[in-house]
C-alpha cells in the first residue's frame, strides 16, 4: 500500500495548529489557544453502531455566549442528498464542546458530516463508518496507547489517518498527560507546545491541556477520518491512579475526587465518547469489542514494589505479600458491578472475536537479572532501581509491575476463567507500558486467550533508560526469562498496532515509525503475529 498524506493541507484544516504553539511567549500562545472562535479543533466521530453515530465538534461564538450548532450526514463529500443530522446548544458550561449522536443509518456503510454554526460558517468534513451487521468477511482496527505531546510528533496517527484499510481506531488511554513541562519529558524541545505549563489539576487545566494536544494535525486528521473509541488510563487523571487517589496526587493537591471527576469531565468533553463508563460494540458476527474501565472507577489501590524494597528484608517482604495480599479476591481492577456486566455479556457472545480493551497490561512479565546490565553509567539510579525491584520481585515468583493485571491476580483469573467457561476466542488489546508484547493468556493451565499489547505512539520505551544497549539483546533476555506467556517483545519502538479480523484468524501488526523527533511518515519493518479460531494461542504471522 502507498501512503500519503498532504501535511500542508493537515495544517490549513487544523484550525490553530501546533507551529501556533512554537510561538515565543507561551502566554501569548496560551491566550491565543483560549481566545480561539468558530469550529476551533476540527471533528471528529465516535460511538459507533449499525445505524447510529456519535458526532464531535467544538465552536465558539465570538462572544462566547451559547450557540445552535447543527450537524450534517450525507452518503457523499458534496452534501447533495442529507440522509441525517442533529442539533445542540453548547456553550461555556461544556467548554463549547458540541456531541450530536445521529440515527437512522446504514450498517456497514461510510458517511461524510459537518457541523452549521448560526451565522451559517461551515465545519471541516469528517468521514466516518457505521458497524457491520450480519455475516461479516473482515473488519480492520488501527490501535494506539501513549500519546506524550512533549516527547515527538505523533507520526503514528498521521500514518494511520492516510490508510484506507482501517474501519475503526481504539485508544487504550494516555491520550494525553498530566505532567507540567520539564517534568517527565525533562524538558525536551517539544514541550514548549504543552498548555498550560505547569501539572493540570482543575478543570480549567484539563481543559485547555486537551485543546492544546487537540491541536496537533495528525491527531485531527486521524479523528476525521475515523470513528474513535477512547478507554482511560492512569494520565488521564494522574499517575497509576486508582479509585482513591494516585501515585502523582498528593495530600496538598487538594481532594483526589475533584481532580478525578474534573479530568473525566473533560475527557467526555473533548472525546467522542458517550456517558456510559464502559460498554459494548457488535461488528457483525465477527466480533464485540468490549470497552472497559480499569482505572478511574474502582480499580483497588496498587501494592508498590518499592514499599517492599525498602523493609528491612526485602526478600521476607516480597514472599509474604506473594502468599497474602497479592492473592486477595477483593482486589479489583474493575469492580463487582463492571465485571457481572461484562461475565453476562460473555455468556451471550456468538461473535467468531471477542476483543477486551484494556488500559494495561494482562501478560505476566517478569524481569530477568541481566535487567541489570543494559544500563550505562551516565543512567541516574533511580532508573537501576526498578530493574532491582523487578529482579527481587521476580525472585519471589511475582510479575514486574504490580500496577498493571500482574498486581491482581485473582480479577485476572476471574475475567479468563469466564472466557474459558463461555469458549470464548478471546483477544485483549492493551497499552500503557510503552512497548510491544504478544502474550499467550493460560488459566488453570489451559488456554484462555491472547494478548496484543500496543506501543506508545510518542512516549519513551525501555530505550530510554538503555541507551547504547542493543535493542535485540534486551528482548532476547526478556523472552529467555518469560517462556510462560510471552511470545514476542520490542523495548524501542513507537508507533501503533493494526488488528485485521476475519472468520479464519485476528492478526496483529506493530507498525513502527521511522521517528517521533521529525515529522515523517516513514516506517521500519514490523512484526506481525496471529491467532486462530479455536486454538487460543499465538503463532507468527
Amino acid at each position: 500500500m502507498t501512503f500519503r498524506i498532504d501535511r500542508r493541507a493537515l495544517i490549513a484544516t487544523a484550525g490553530f495548529g501546533l507551529g501556533g504553539l512554537m510561538l515565543p511567549g507561551g502566554r501569548l500562545a496560551a491566550q491565543a489557544l483560549l481566545g480561539m472562535t468558530g469550529f476551533t479543533h476540527n471533528v471528529a466521530s465516535g460511538e459507533p453502531g449499525s445505524d447510529s453515530m456519535l458526532l464531535w465538534t467544538r465552536y465558539v461564538s465570538a462572544t462566547g455566549s451559547p450557540s445552535k450548532v447543527r450537524a450534517e450526514v450525507s452518503e457523499s463529500r458534496d452534501f447533495a442528498k442529507i440522509v441525517s443530522g442533529g442539533q445542540m446548544v453548547t456553550g461555556p458550561w461544556r467548554d463549547h464542546t458540541v456531541k450530536v449522536t445521529v440515527d437512522g443509518l446504514q450498517p456497514g456503510r461510510t458517511y461524510f458530516y459537518r457541523f452549521i454554526a448560526p451565522d451559517g460558517t461551515i465545519s471541516p468534513i469528517g468521514r466516518t463508518k457505521t458497524l457491520p451487521v450480519g455475516k461479516t468477511s473482515k473488519f480492520n482496527i488501527a490501535i494506539f496507547s501513549c500519546s506524550n505531546l512533549g516527547f515527538g510528533e505523533f507520526n503514528a496517527y498521521g500514518h494511520a489517518a492516510a490508510r484506507d484499510d482501517i474501519d475503526l481506531v481504539l485508544h487504550m488511554g494516555d491520550y494525553i498527560y498530566e505532567y507540567g513541562r520539564g517534568g517527565y519529558d525533562g524538558g525536551a524541545k517539544f514541550a514548549a507546545r504543552i498548555f498550560p505549563a505547569g501539572e493540570i489539576m482543575t478543570l480549567a487545566d484539563y481543559r485547555l491541556r486537551y485543546a492544546s494536544y487537540r491541536s496537533d494535525p495528525q491527531l485531527q486528521a486521524l479523528h476525521a477520518n475515523f470513528p474513535v473509541i477512547p478507554n482511560t488510563d492512569d494520565h488521564e487523571g494522574a499517575n497509576d491512579s486508582w479509585e482513591g487517589g494516585a501515585q502523582n496526587h498528593t495530600s496538598d493537591e487538594g481532594d483526589w475526587s475533584v481532580r478525578r471527576n474534573a479530568a473525566m469531565q473533560v475527557w467526555r468533553e473533548w472525546l467522542p465518547v458517550g456517558e456510559q463508563p464502559w460498554k459494548s460494540y457488535e461488528i457483525g458476527d465477527l466480533a464485540t469489542y468490549f470497552r472497559t474501565d480499569t482505572r478511574m472507577i474502582a480499580r483497588t489501590k496498587p501494592y508498590g514494589a518499592g514499599e517492599m524494597m525498602r523493609a528491612p528484608d526485602p526478600a521476607k517482604a516480597f514472599a509474604e505479600f506473594r502468599d497474602g495480599a497479592w492473592k486477595d479476591p477483593s482486589a479489583t481492577m474493575m469492580g463487582t458491578e463492571q465485571e457481572s456486566w461484562l461475565f453476562h455479556q460473555f455468556a451471550r457472545q456468538k461473535a467468531t472475536w471477542t476483543v477486551f480493551g484494556s488500559g494495561t497490561n494482562m501478560g505476566y512479565n517478569y524481569t530477568p537479572e541481566e535487567a541489570l546490565n543494559w544500563f550505562g553509567n551516565d543512567i541516574p539510579d533511580f532508573r537501576k532501581n526498578y530493574a532491582r525491584q523487578g529482579i527481587a520481585a521476580g525472585k519471589a515468583g511475582l510479575p514486574y509491575n504490580l500496577d498493571n493485571w500482574g498486581g491482581y491476580p485473582q480479577a485476572r483469573s476471574r475475567i479468563l476463567a469466564a472466557a474459558q467457561k463461555n469458549d470464548l476466542d478471546l483477544v485483549v488489546v492493551t497499552g500503557d507500558s510503552h512497548n510491544g508484547w504478544a502474550f499467550d493468556l493460560p488459566e488453570g493451565g489451559r488456554a484462555a486467550g491472547v494478548e496484543f499489547g500496543g506501543h506508545s505512539v510518542s512516549s519513551p520505551g525501555l530505550e530510554s533508560a538503555t541507551m547504547g544497549v542493543d535493542p535485540k539483546r534486551i528482548a532476547r533476555d526478556i523472552l529467555d526469562h518469560n517462556k510462560q506467556e510471552l511470545r514476542w517483545v520490542d523495548t524501542s519502538n513507537r508507533g501503533y498496532m493494526h488488528l485485521s479480523m476475519t472468520p479464519k484468524a485476528a492478526t496483529n501488526e506493530w507498525v513502527f515509525m521511522d521517528t517521533v523527533k521529525d515529522l515523517s511518515l516513514n516506517t521500519k519493518p514490523g512484526h506481525k503475529m496471529l491467532v486462530r479460531p479455536g486454538r487460543k494461542v499465538l503463532e507468527q504471522a
